[in-house]
């Protein structure tokens, strides 16, 4: 417990310093490229944010838990869109100056409308569990997501507005900066889920909570850590295509490596049930609530998701009961010692 307890508080500690780093070099090298900034936010730090999630649910996977990493899919969308976005969007209207997270209607139509649309083509196909021909389709789906992406018009390739334009920038510095702040995030987030999840087996949660709440938690943490400092300095873009961009990731690349890795039908009826039906309403709620202003405008709204997440919390969790253990050792013992055995 004590070193589960260490491996959490310090992965956290790396987590908030990486991601940091992570924004400032990210923000600094676009603004030098002249890149847009929701590009370097949707493929550079969403895929590097969603690297947890594809490690964990893949290694999962591989070991036959396909239950577990459909769950950490699942919840971590969920997470992204309501507990990230949320306290993204309170840092912003509260601590930061009455900043508000504003996004350019483009990004919204593209971006959004991508992550929905992957988000769709997930539910689809996990309603029987993965096979491995729908990690194809899912694996096409998403190369066709970040080629539309990447395709910029010329009015879109701007400088983002990240730094004085006559501050000196190094760009190797920046890069540098970039590759370890990804670094630092990534393995500050599997020390942190490997620390919540010993201590949740100890304690004997069960293991549909550790997959759909903790460990969704714990991998998601790249992206609350990374789109708080995104808020904090005013990056709504950077924000929200991180957000964006890390659940189109996971809904399409990450759901793939589990297909590829441990194909077959899932054990919990709730994962292909109600779970994946709140995902689907919030990643349709969260789009819509941006779209209809210019992003989260308002204090409240960011109260609103955060209320979101924790309310759904519940309905995520599964009904340990349906993934007890059977207790066949115990009638053994109790059978050698001359008792009667417990009753099916």
């Amino acid at each position: 417990m004590a070193l589960a307890a260490v491996l959490l508080a310090g992965g956290l500690i790396v987590l908030a310093v990486g991601a940091d780093q992570l924004v400032v070099g990210a923000s600094r090298l676009a603004f030098a490229r002249g890149i847009s900034p929701i590009v370097i936010g949707a493929l550079v730090i969403g895929f590097g944010t969603s690297a947890p999630e594809m490690l964990v649910s893949g290694l999962a996977a591989a070991d036959g838990d396909a239950d577990l990493g459909v769950g950490n899919i699942i919840g971590s969308n969920v997470a992204n869109l309501s507990l990230v976005l949320g306290s993204a969007a309170l840092v912003a209207a509260l601590a930061a100056g009455g900043r508000y997270i504003r996004v350019a209607h483009s990004t919204l139509q593209r971006e959004g409308a991508i992550s929905v649309a992957a988000a769709v083509l997930f539910w689809l196909l996990v309603q029987d569990g993965f096979e491995r021909w729908e990690g194809i389709v899912l694996l096409v789906a998403f190369l066709v997501a970040m080629a539309v992406i990447l395709w910029r018009p010329p009015q879109e390739a701007r400088a983002a507005e990240v730094v004085p334009a006559d501050k000196p920038i190094s760009q190797p510095a920046e890069l540098a900066r970039t590759v370890l702040g990804l670094a630092a995030t990534v393995v500050g987030a599997q020390m942190a889920v490997e620390g919540a999840v010993d201590i949740a087996l100890e304690v004997g949660l069960g293991s549909g909570f550790v997959g759909l709440s903790l460990v969704a938690f714990g991998t998601s943490l790249p992206e609350l850590i990374t789109g708080v400092q995104a808020a904090r300095r005013g990056e709504a873009d950077l924000l929200v295509g991180n957000i964006l961009g890390s659940n189109t990731f996971n809904s399409l690349l990450v759901s793939a490596v589990v297909a590829f890795a441990g194909p077959g039908p899932l054990v919990d009826a709730n994962l292909s049930g109600l779970a994946v039906w709140i995902m689907m309403g919030i990643s349709v709620g969260a789009w819509l609530l941006m779209f209809r202003g210019d992003g989260i405008e308002r204090w409240w709204e960011g109260a609103m998701l955060l209320a979101v997440y924790l309310v759904s919390l519940p309905f995520l969790i599964s009904d340990p009961e349906e993934q007890a253990v059977p207790t066949a050792p115990a009638v053994e013992v109790s059978q050698t010692v001359g008792e009667p055995g417990p009753r099916a």
